[in-house]
């Protein structure tokens, strides 16, 4: 029994961790500029 929840604990940091570091984590915006052109007949 001490085993799994050594293991669940273990488990839940890692969680916890991931989900912190996905909050804190500056991904930066892309800077290349994209234009596309649609013809007006796919607004018909």
């Amino acid at each position: 029994m001490r085993k799994y929840l050594i293991v669940l604990g273990c488990l839940a940091l890692i969680v916890a961790g991931g989900g912190f570091f996905l909050t804190t984590w500056e991904i930066p915006a892309p800077k290349r500029m994209v234009e596309k052109v649609i013809s007006h007949d796919r607004f018909k």
